[in-house]
């Protein structure tokens, strides 16, 4: 096979065996890989209602066929698993050079099934598969494992993947780690790991990664690396890294500031913002992910005072999060606050967002110091939020309650606490403001994994992106009441052809369609067009849907918490809200779904997936 390795290795934890099982060639074409294998998988072989913390959950790593190629940002895999913080299926990327490793190993991806009854890792190390014993590293954070990992294998070029005590103590909202502060960020997929007693899986590999056109797949990623470096978007984001969108984004409203309820923030939005920090803490430094020319990774350095450090800075959903949703405008502290999520392998979406729940609800009195331990949860608290986002990793104290992630947490203080719980089927809501970007609305509302940017970048289109071949054929208006429901619908199936290839979603929206089939085409020999290409976005899409319908999802959780919904009264989008009813009318209508929200027997059965027509519409 061209662009594939050819095997993924299955590993039964409960058993302590290994199993190397052939790629299915159809599963390929019709899936590609990454995200679209690990649906794929998952939906096949793990039950509908299973406990996600029980064995019978599976957890997989994936890459994809482009996945340490040429091509241009092709360090990235999956992680996936049913998760412990929706209850259903999360597929969650990363980067680095991890999944580089892995797919040099021989290996396409590992599917993990049962559980080890103490901690173990993995380890693949050329050519070797070994179940180590964990004992070492257990109770050791993210850093620390990847650092001892890496000296016992005596290979300096091992890469790990890992979860730190977040995921040890199976808090909804851990992650897994990889490549020092590289995340597989959302979904709680890192407690699906520790409930396994998975500490980590080591990777270093010698194999070479074949195309099936090398000569002209090399042309093309050659052009493509020329265009994003002359790209004046991207040398931007070379410059400035993710975080220049709090430099612009306060004039939209897009930045959300205060747990959502202010529109307009700019003196702390531009102290938290890129420019800032390369005038401050930023560090020249090699922390581009594999083959990347964009590189956006920020490496910082504080050499004295409290929040002294050097390493991974936060990029623009920490600084939302653990920035301007708690009314922190110092930017050494909310690089801290990253760090200690970095460390105990917690996602700082939802770690900022929940504490900004916490920090509400401590203000109108719902909830008190009492229930804190002493701890003041005011907004702008620096000391308060350090002590909580440290119970929060390592699940003591207050923090323990806050670690299950907003839902939960406002479900055990109730007192009408539910109220400024800003999630989407318990996830909580990315740093970009659906009042801002109204596409966001509906793309946010169905989201297969929950509230999600990255799997739909809807807003793109707002912005100016133009995908012809997909019928996003002129700018959108931010405000428009039409069309968002095929601006979602589009991101969502791109969103999934990128992470299922592998590549970055930066480096992937300079592709149209018919790009991506002749890529796909260059590296597997299989022979897409820009409409089967399409079609295989969308087809994961609804195979993702459909393991959402089998748990009980339809049009009643597909919903904004009333304040997204709910216009501001200042700021770039003031007296601004998005209709979701006639977004989700208009989203299931070019979706083929059905008014309930559920994808119709004939939409399913023309993308090859009878199976999941016979169980869901029934």
């Amino acid at each position: 096979m061209f662009g594939y390795m050819g095997k993924i290795l299955y590993v039964d934890l409960t058993k302590g065996s290994t199993e190397a099982k052939d790629v299915d060639l159809q599963m390929a074409q019709d899936f590609i890989g990454g995200a679209g294998f690990a649906t794929k998988i998952l939906y096949e072989n793990v039950p509908p209602k299973c406990d996600p913390l029980g064995p019978l959950n599976q957890l997989i790593f994936m890459t994809g066929p482009v996945t340490g190629t040429r091509f241009p940002t092709s360090g990235r895999f999956t992680v996936a698993a049913k998760s412990p913080l929706t209850g259903i299926l999360a597929t969650s990327t990363s980067s680095g050079f991890f999944g580089v490793e892995l797919k040099k190993c021989g290996y396409d991806g590992i599917v993990f099934s049962g559980k080890a009854d103490k901690p173990v890792y993995l380890e693949l190390v050329n050519g070797s598969v070994k179940i180590r014993d964990a004992a070492g590293v257990w109770g050791k954070n993210a850093y620390e494992t990847q650092e001892i990992l890496r000296d016992k294998t005596g290979e300096k070029r091992a890469r790990i993947a890992c979860i730190g005590a977040s995921g040890e103590t199976l808090s909804p909202i851990a992650c897994v780690m990889n490549d020092e502060g590289r995340a597989a960020g959302r979904g709680g997929i890192g407690a699906v790991m520790g409930a396994k007693n998975l500490k980590a899986v080591v990777a270093r590999g010698n194999e070479k990664i074949n195309v099936a056109v090398p000569e002209f797949f090399n042309e093309m990623a050659k052009q493509i690396i020329q265009g994003l470096t002359d790209s004046p978007q991207i040398q931007q984001m070379g410059k400035w890294g993710t975080a220049s969108s709090m430099d612009m984004g306060w004039t939209t409203g897009d930045v959300p500031v205060k747990n959502w309820q202010v529109g307009l923030w700019k003196e702390g939005c531009l102290k938290l913002g890129g420019q800032k920090m390369a005038d401050t803490i930023l560090k020249p430094h090699s922390a581009a992910c594999f083959n990347c020319p964009i590189r956006c990774a920020r490496w910082v350095e504080i050499p004295e005072g409290r929040f002294a450090y050097e390493g991974p800075g936060p990029e623009y959903e920490t600084l939302g999060s653990c920035g301007s949703m708690l009314l922190i405008d110092d930017l050494e502290a909310v690089s801290w606050l990253g760090e200690i999520c970095n460390k105990h392998g917690m996602d700082t979406i939802s770690a900022g967002c929940t504490v900004a729940w916490a920090m509400e609800a401590y203000e109108k009195g719902v909830i008190t110091k009492a229930d804190t331990g002493g701890i003041e949860l005011t907004w702008g608290n620096v000391d308060a939020a350090i002590e909580i986002f440290e119970q929060m990793g390592k699940g003591e104290g207050f923090g323990a309650v806050l670690a299950q992630g907003s839902r939960k947490a406002a479900e055990k203080i109730g007192k009408g606490s539910d109220e400024y719980a800003i999630h989407v089927k318990g996830m909580e809501v990315p740093m970009h403001d659906p009042r801002a970007f109204q596409s966001l609305a509906v793309n946010y509302a169905t989201g297969t994994r929950g509230a999600c940017h990255v799997q739909g970048s809807s807003f793109m289109f707002e912005l100016g992106v133009i995908i012809t071949e997909a019928g996003i054929r002129y700018k959108q208006g931010r405000f428009d009441k039409k069309n968002k429901g095929l601006a979602a619908k589009v991101a969502q199936d791109v969103g999934n052809i990128f992470n299922s290839m592998a590549i970055c979603m930066f480096g992937g929206l300079a592709l149209q369609p018919s790009h991506m089939a002749i890529l796909m085409t260059l590296t597997t020999g299989f022979p897409y067009t820009y409409p089967s290409i399409l079609q295989v976005g969308e087809r994961i899409l609804n195979l993702q849907r459909a393991f959402a319908c089998r748990e009980g999802i339809s049009r009643k959780d597909d919903k904004l918490p009333k304040r997204l919904v709910t216009p501001l009264p200042d700021g770039g989008a003031a007296g601004k809200a998005a209709n979701l009813e006639f977004q989700l009318d208009e989203y299931y209508r070019v979706r083929g779904w059905n008014e309930n929200g559920i994808p119709t027997r004939e939409k399913l059965q023309s993308l090859g997936l009878g199976k999941a027509a016979e169980e869901i519409c029934a």
